[in-house]
């Protein structure tokens, strides 16, 4: 497959389509839904509970929910996923403007809603090779598409969703969500086609994912590297919030502008990684870009203005975009086809069992601790993460030399 027909696709557009609109309602979701328990309760210990088990019901389905998606393929399950979303998450506002939403079934919503997230996660991740093929270059630059697509929807759905929670408020944001998920619905239906084939009973569910990471040397660290990364950033997703409110007042825009700036980021990171992609060596560029992620977020703990925020965020977002491709091109050419889709869904799972604990903590070290102390230790965990990613990255560039592509 040549880079013009990649671009010309109708299942890799389809998909990149589907990431633009579910993902943007999404984003404005990610926005809105905290907000909405924060300021109608007042607890940002409430809303680090609502974080908590959307984090923890991610985990349990992702682990249970293994062998149905093994039967399913991934096309059906991004179906099933969409389908089922769309109505529970409109369900939140319908019962709030009706005063019939109480704290515990929100929680049950917002867990219904999120038991989804892994199976659709995990079977996209699984779904790109089959569509473009193994090819490195070509599989490196649909993965700088899709991590692009994804990273667009930042751009545009925070600062959207923060716009509009000041406009129309925080549950008919939901409402948006909701219809973003049957517009990605018909997308899959109609432009992602494909086989899929039942893989063997001893294959099915996460466990044969696990497996495979734990033997992998690299997947080893770098999948209990980014388990634990990414539950940290469900730590820091609870604290921004409470930093605009505490340093800014009520205004949910600067969240939105925060949070579209590190995806305004990603995206032209993800622009770089697609133009250069032939002359990267892989393992360098993911290896250091970690680090680069995290090295501007000490600057959450400097009081600036609301345009620091951005900045700083915009260069977070930066090296994400940089480096997500390369590493998703390396832990797909390292798994065999039929245990991608349990791979990636185990680490998306893994992040979710440990989030639980991370917002359980913060949100508490939040109202009793205090903001800065708790970014400090939320960055600071980051950092070590983050240099253990590097040092294992380079010791398998020692070991097998540079991965760098052909020229295109």
């Amino acid at each position: 497959m040549t880079r013009r027909e990649l671009f010309r696709h109708r299942g890799l557009l389809g998909l990149l389509a589907r990431d633009v609109v579910s993902m943007t309602g999404s984003q404005m979701t990610w926005v809105a839904l905290p907000w909405f328990v924060l300021t109608t309760t007042g607890s940002p210990s409430r809303m680090a509970i609502v974080l908590a088990v959307e984090s923890a019901s991610i985990a349990l389905f992702g682990f249970t929910l293994g062998n149905i998606v093994a039967k399913l393929g991934p096309r059906r399950t991004m179906l099933l996923a969409d389908g089922v979303r769309a109505p529970l998450t409109v369900v939140i506002p319908i019962l709030h403007w009706a005063d019939a939403l109480s704290f515990p079934l929100l929680l049950v919503l917002v867990a219904a809603i999120s038991a989804l997230i892994t199976p659709s996660f995990s079977s996209k991740a699984a779904l790109l090779p089959d569509l473009v093929g193994d090819d490195e270059t070509r599989l490196t630059e649909a993965n700088a598409l899709l991590q692009g697509a994804g990273r667009i929807t930042l751009l545009l759905g925070p600062p959207l969703g923060g716009a509009l929670i000041a406009v129309i408020g925080a549950t008919s944001v939901l409402v948006i969500d909701a219809v973003s998920f049957l517009v990605a619905f018909m997308l899959v239906a109609t432009l992602v086609r494909g086989r899929w084939e039942p893989e063997p009973h001893e294959d099915r569910g996460l466990a044969a994912g696990i497996r495979f990471i734990l033997r992998d040397r690299l997947l080893r660290t770098w999948g209990t590297v980014v388990v634990i990364s990414d539950a940290l950033w469900l730590g820091l997703f609870a604290a921004l919030p409470v930093l605009v409110i505490e340093r800014y007042g009520e205004q949910p825009e600067i969240v939105g502008l925060a949070w579209g700036a590190w995806g305004g980021g990603a995206v032209l990171g993800s622009v770089v990684a697609f133009r250069f992609v032939a002359s990267f060596d892989r393992l360098l560029v993911s290896s250091f870009g970690e680090l680069g992620m995290i090295i501007p977020l000490w600057l959450l703990l400097v009081d600036g203005p609301p345009l620091m925020l951005a900045g700083l965020m915009l260069a977070s977002g930066l090296a994400n975009g940089l480096v997500n491709a390369p590493i998703h091109t390396i832990v797909q050419l390292r798994t065999p086809r039929a245990l991608r889709q349990k791979v990636w869904g185990a680490i998306i799972a893994g992040s979710a069992v440990i989030g639980p604990v991370v917002l359980l903590i913060a949100g508490p070290s939040l109202e009793r601790v205090g903001l800065e102390e708790t970014l400090l230790a939320i960055v600071l965990v980051q950092t070590v993460c983050a240099i253990v990613f590097a040092i294992a990255g380079m010791r398998e560039r020692a070991r097998v030399g540079a991965i760098v592509p052909e020229a295109a």
